[in-house]
């Protein structure tokens, strides 16, 4: 044993030292919150609890039922039960989210090609029951209109792709001039 090693044993140099941490972290503001008294603040786009979005014109769900958003879920906790209609449409019967088996990948918000799937900033949902928890067509979009609503359209508008401006051709593209290839003309 070194001379420095020993003066550090006699003086318990370490035990200091670590003390005078633990004094400092006592007038430091805490890193944690209190949760349910102190709520984070969310923001747009946070994966919480699912929403089908509501068309403002006709007040029914954007969903027309084409099952993409079923058919990515890596989980399968996406249920949609369609049938045909008078002009030989498909109508949305029943869409279901069995959200305790969901990973909240928003996989199912990117493959929708209408933007009629969302996940809200809801995160606190806890219940006794799975069929508390268990979404149904008419819940979800309850969802939408509690947690969504005007914020809802802001967030497909501004933040949300692809959109129409996207699929154009950008200025300054190389491009074929005056042969037609596939059916189009550049």
């Amino acid at each position: 044993m070194t001379l420095k090693e020993l003066i550090r044993k006699v003086f318990f140099v370490e035990i200091v030292k670590g003390m005078a941490l633990t004094l400092s972290r006592f007038f430091t503001k805490p890193v944690t919150r209190r949760y349910p008294k102190e709520k984070r603040s969310i923001a747009i786009g946070f994966r919480g609890l699912h929403a089908l979005v509501r068309n403002p014109a006709t007040g029914d769900a954007k969903c027309v039922g084409c099952g993409l958003c079923a058919a990515i879920c890596p989980s399968r906790c996406i249920n949609v039960y369609t049938s045909e209609g008078s002009e030989h449409q498909k109508v949305v019967d029943r869409y279901e989210v069995e959200v305790l088996r969901c990973v909240f990948c928003a996989l199912c918000v990117e493959a929708c090609p209408y933007g009629a799937i969302a996940l809200t900033p809801h995160y606190e949902y806890a219940d006794y029951s799975r069929d508390a928890i268990y979404m149904t067509k008419e819940r979800l979009l309850e969802n939408w209109d509690k947690y969504m609503g005007e914020d809802g359209a802001r967030y497909f508008d501004t933040f949300w792709n692809p959109k129409d401006a996207h699929y154009k051709t950008p200025k300054g593209q190389a491009m074929f001039k005056g042969r037609i290839i596939g059916g189009f003309s550049g």
